[in-house]
């Protein structure tokens, strides 16, 4: 393992920049530069972070009863299920306070069966966070085409978690064009009846049903009922699992917190993940041309993601 370090990079235009931070060092650092990674506990070091800093947050925390970090004040050996959602709430606290007033959080949350109830953790935190005052704007399914198999006979086999959005006031920054999907209406892969022979014809699509109410469609024009850039997002996004050599465990997929970064933070704006793990959100951030911050715990896991990240 190397020590903290503090070198020049071409990356930096000449600055000297200190890539993991300790907490003792945190009065020393402009936060506004950002691109750096905070070693210790995610609450403590919150609180640490000015007011209205970020722009969006991206992060997962660890999942209940799944792995033991081998160090103190980790999440996810507490005593029940209760405990677990609490301290996750308190700590999503103070991630509001850190958040611009336009500002978003995406997270997601593994589930766990425990003596053979499906624990519902997902629904339980999101829950718990919109009596917090946060608005749950959305929920969305990741979808994993590779999950693992598994050997279970009485029910069907898990191949899916949950990605909540969150909001911290009604009038939030988010760019949907930035993350826009293929149309697939009347291309080859629709699935409508009669499909692409209804394009651009007046009274092409049925007054009744779940285009009713689209006068566009019905007059034929397309130009107008579908957005040039491709279509609105969906919720279920298709995203495989991923590995990253040097750690031993499944890694947040680049592909699936894309687009949250792209939808929830613009040029040059500030990503937090307080759960940073082997850092993939922040290298994210950093080929898209946003600014990030991470916190962890872990300082393998600080030193793991500094390498993946600026000496890739």
């Amino acid at each position: 393992m190397f020590d903290y370090i503090t070198t020049n990079l071409p990356l930096f235009a000449n600055l000297d920049k200190q890539f993991i931070v300790k907490a003792d060092n945190l009065a020393e650092i402009h936060f506004e530069e950002a691109n750096f990674i905070i070693h210790g506990e995610a609450l403590d070091m919150l609180k640490r972070l000015p007011d209205g800093l970020i722009q969006t947050v991206v992060t997962s925390p660890p999942y209940y009863g799944q792995r033991d970090y081998d160090v103190e004040n980790q999440i996810g050996i507490e005593k029940n299920t209760d405990e677990y959602i609490n301290r996750l709430v308190e700590i999503f606290e103070e991630v509001k306070r850190v958040l611009r007033e336009d500002g978003t959080l995406w997270i997601n949350v593994g589930d766990k069966y425990i003596d053979g109830n499906l624990a519902g953790l997902p629904w339980r935190l999101a829950l718990a966070l919109r009596e917090r005052g946060w608005i749950l704007r959305s929920d969305i399914i990741w979808y994993k085409p590779n999950a693992m198999p598994s050997s279970v006979r009485n029910r069907p086999t898990t191949d899916h978690e949950y990605i909540f959005l969150f909001a911290k006031n009604s009038q939030y920054y988010y760019d949907a064009d930035a993350i826009r999907e293929p149309h697939i209406t009347f291309s080859e892969k629709s699935k409508m009846r009669g499909g692409r022979n209804h394009l651009g014809k007046n009274g092409g699509t049925p007054e009744q049903g779940k285009n009713s109410g689209n006068s566009n469609l019905h007059r034929g024009r397309w130009d107008q009922a579908f957005h040039p850039k491709g279509r609105n997002k969906r919720t279920v996004w298709e995203v495989p699992l991923s590995k990253f050599r040097d750690a031993h465990f499944a890694v947040f997929p680049e592909k699936l917190i894309e687009p949250c970064i792209l939808a929830g933070c613009p040029e040059n704006g500030i990503v937090l993940d307080p759960f940073f793990g082997s850092g993939t959100v922040g290298l994210v951030a950093h080929k898209k041309g946003r600014k990030f911050i991470g916190i962890e715990l872990n300082e393998n896991y600080c030193e793991i993601a500094s390498k993946r990240i600026f000496f890739r």
